[in-house]
């Protein structure tokens, strides 16, 4: 199933006046940090908080006249970008997610008028009712990673970036199901095929490294992380994301909890950004030591908001978080 940069020119066309271009600005502590230009691009400042209202409205936008309904499966702001595009289109919206999705996205979602069905620990078990509802209600899923309308409309961050700074030599993309991923790696590498395109995951329950490391598609167990929107799975029969990925992406890197805990904290305090934590695994990545060296300037994308603002206040306090069983030591941030 081909895709290439005219699917995402087409996404730019339809989303246009509904999830319309963000900011990108550069961040002076990073640029002085890293020695290069160091650029955020403000996915946060979408209507929804999150980037996903790209890629869930131009496939929403995409669907039959007669379709009644939708559903998907998500961690939280895939489902609250379909919500707010089937409430665009006056359409019905199921949105299944697993008991490890945190409260504020479910009420997020519920606020947008959709229907929430909660069910299991994985992403697997979310997808699996959301196939139930397609088979027993006739509504129509939407992947939140493996379709081609919302991988082109998730493209069209790549495209902005690039046409914004057109000398753009690096890009850092948090990293899940490889949506964003692939849509971002397709558009920039059309427009500059020298571009480094970097997919950033957490250490924990990364999907799209594991399968890419094995050459297929492998599942993952989930945990709990303060980079939730990066967990779930690829899906065992991915059609295009893992390929797209495979094949676009220079290389994938894996941050600690501690490492995200600690980007979250630089990227409030030095830049007066609020962003959950699957935003700042690039910064992570950098801080860290484990990306040095890369084609500047350097771009990352600021992918939501949509946080638990309690855990928020508790990590910008340097408190201890506990994240299941597993207990991330907090620290006073210094810069």
């Amino acid at each position: 199933m081909a895709f290439a940069l005219s699917d995402i020119l087409a996404a730019r066309q339809t989303i246009a006046g509904v999830a319309d271009g963000t900011p990108f600005v550069p961040s002076p502590f990073m640029t002085q940090k890293t020695g290069s230009e160091f650029l955020l691009k403000l996915e946060n400042m979408q209507p929804i908080g999150a980037f996903k209202l790209r890629g869930a409205v131009n496939a929403v936008m995409n669907l039959a006249d007669d379709v009644k309904g939708v559903t998907c499966c998500s961690t939280g702001n895939h489902g609250r970008g379909v919500a707010y595009a089937a409430a665009h289109r006056g359409l019905r919206a199921v949105i299944c997610m697993s008991n490890l999705v945190p409260q504020a996205k479910v009420d997020g979602i519920r606020a947008l008028g959709a229907e929430v069905r909660t069910c299991g620990r994985s992403q697997d078990d979310a997808l699996a009712e959301s196939l139930r509802l397609v088979d027993s209600e006739g509504l129509v899923e939407i992947s939140p990673f493996d379709d081609r309308h919302v991988i082109a409309g998730q493209g069209t961050i790549g495209l902005e970036m690039l046409l914004a700074r057109p000398d753009l030599g690096t890009i850092l993309v948090p990293l899940s199901g490889g949506g964003l991923a692939a849509g971002v790696a397709v558009a920039a590498k059309s427009i500059n095929p020298g571009i480094k395109v970097i997919g950033i995951s957490m250490d924990r329950g990364a999907a799209m490294h594991a399968s890419i490391a094995k050459g297929r598609p492998v599942e993952v167990e989930e945990v709990a992380s303060l980079a939730d929107s990066l967990g779930g799975g690829i899906g065992m029969n991915n059609k295009l994301s893992f390929a797209l990925c495979r094949d676009h992406l220079d290389d994938t890197v894996l941050v600690t909890e501690e490492e995200i805990y600690h980007a979250m904290q630089v990227l409030f305090y030095e830049d007066r950004i609020v962003a959950e934590g699957a935003c700042v695994v690039g910064i992570a990545a950098l801080l860290s030591g484990k990306l040095s060296g890369l084609p500047g300037p350097v771009g990352t994308i600021i992918t939501g908001r949509n946080l638990d603002m309690g855990m928020f206040h508790r990590i910008m306090a340097g408190e201890d978080i506990q994240l299941g069983d597993t207990l991330v030591k907090g620290k006073t941030y210094v810069p």
